[in-house]
């Protein structure tokens, strides 16, 4: 077993965002990139420090050059994942990939068949739904790209010296050996079910590349008698090929960098750390305050998104979306219109998206998303409740055939 650091010390480990994020992304070598929500594997063989991923995906489950309509959404998973003082992993994509160059993500990738099982085929809807696939999708990627392993024995995070995490992390990432088969020889099981659905993202079209993303909320663990295992929490790297780091950090601080621009963040995990954040955060107290704080963050949090409806708003509770549970949220922005007053395009989240035209699914029609789209990425992006944003279009004279 690895030797185990303080509460205190995993404290500080997770609470250490500082400005400018990327002066202590430079500084420090423990932390690690990896993929981001929708581009997680932008091609079928794509590179990384450990070389050529060769996915196990059959050809016909994208859509070749040439080809007449749409791009199929290819099956995804991605996890936000707290730390033991409920901060959240975020991952810094290098500028030089193909997608989402620079960006700041959550952790996630591809299904592969070889290691997760197959997703539903192209055309049934169950392929947008929560499933074990999507779930081991998440546990295997988290490990893949981090070295955090999502897995229990004996209904604890099990720990593996380091030198074999990072070896076993090369021989899965070349599909040497299957990602369940060799947490069972440990004895454990990935932890599938400590994933909490917190809604799915299917790329909109007409984007080239288009994933259906099921995203999962993950707490570790964060008392001190349940013997986390310390190293296992923090990211280790991949050299800088798709990311040049990860950290830990509040959701309302990368929130505010986000705005400030100093990190780029995309109109999803705007929307996800939003509300996280609104659950998370505060002064920093003695351990056993913190502790109890942090737990009750938890309990309100995981309340939230089980309950319905999930709208405070009487416009809101007014419309399908509202009962329809975080969990089963599907959303794939459109555009609504763009302001006059700032030029930012609003992005409304209550359709599901093409695959599921027709069908009950939704997302949230409360809420919608404020972004400038420029060369460097997306910025001012921000969440806010629709009604507000139309009202104050009505007030500056915006087109009233939007409002």
């Amino acid at each position: 077993m690895l030797p185990s650091i303080s509460f205190a010390a995993k404290r500080l480990t997770a609470r250490s965002v500082v400005q400018p994020v990327a002066a202590q992304f430079s500084r420090s070598n423990h932390f690690n990139s990896l993929s981001s929500l929708f581009a997680a594997r932008p091609s079928i063989t794509s590179a990384t420090s450990f070389g050529p991923r060769i996915m196990s995906v059959p050809a016909s489950h994208y859509a070749a050059k040439g080809q007449d309509g749409p791009a199929p959404a290819r099956p995804s998973s991605s996890v936000v994942l707290l730390s033991p003082s409920n901060d959240v992993l975020l991952l810094h994509r290098v500028q030089t990939s193909s997608s989402f160059a620079s960006a700041h993500v959550f952790p996630g990738g591809n299904v592969d068949p070889f290691h997760d099982g197959e997703a539903p085929p192209i055309g049934d809807p169950k392929r947008h739904e929560d499933s074990e696939v999507y779930r081991m999708c998440a546990i295997r990627e988290t490990f893949e790209e981090t070295g955090i392993l999502l897995a229990k024995k004996d209904g604890k995070l099990i720990d593996v010296p380091e030198k074999v995490r990072e070896e076993t992390r090369k021989l899965v990432h070349g599909n040497k050996i299957k990602f369940g088969d060799w947490v069972k020889s440990l004895g454990a099981e990935p932890d599938t079910a400590g994933l909490l659905p917190f809604t799915r993202w299917i790329t909109p079209l007409p984007m080239p590349k288009r994933f259906t993303t099921q995203m999962y909320l993950y707490m570790l663990p964060l008392t001190r008698g349940s013997n986390v295992p310390s190293k296992m929490l923090i990211p280790t790297a991949d050299g800088g090929v798709e990311h040049t780091a990860a950290l830990f950090g509040s959701p309302a601080e990368f929130l505010r960098q986000s705005l400030n621009k100093s990190i780029v963040l995309f109109p999803p995990q705007v929307y996800l750390l939003d509300i996280v954040a609104k659950f998370t955060g505060g002064k920093m107290g003695a351990l056993e305050e913190e502790t109890r704080r942090f737990m009750n963050q938890r309990r309100k949090l995981t309340a939230y998104l089980k309950k319905t409806p999930t709208v405070d708003t009487e416009k809101g509770k007014e419309h399908p979306t509202a009962n329809i549970s975080w969990g089963d949220k599907v959303m794939s922005p459109v555009h609504l219109l763009v302001r006059e007053s700032d030029k930012r395009v609003v992005l409304a989240l209550e359709k599901p998206g093409l695959e599921l035209k027709g069908t009950d699914r939704g997302g949230d029609y409360e809420r919608v998303v404020l972004v400038n789209f420029g060369k460097g990425g997306p910025t001012n992006v921000e969440v806010r409740l629709r009604e507000d944003v139309l009202e104050e279009e009505r007030k500056n004279g915006g087109d009233k055939s939007k409002l």
